[in-house]
């Protein structure tokens, strides 16, 4: 089994997600998780530059840039 460890949050920060995201998740715990397997991932960096990509050609199309 692998060790855990216990932090503190804001409760009414733990209170928004379970709201917005209870439905999907069995709990906030697993939410955080799945949340921060997904910001510490190799392939975080390129996902964020293909998103930053996606929106600037979104707005050129637009006529912002």
């Amino acid at each position: 089994m692998t060790a855990r460890r216990q932090i503190s949050l804001p409760e009414e920060l733990c209170a928004s997600a379970e709201k917005k995201f209870g439905a999907r998740f069995e709990s906030l715990e697993l939410f955080l998780e799945f949340v921060l397997r997904e910001l510490v991932r190799d392939d975080a960096e390129a996902l964020d530059k293909a998103e930053q990509a996606v929106l600037e050609k979104r707005l050129r199309d637009l006529g912002y840039l």
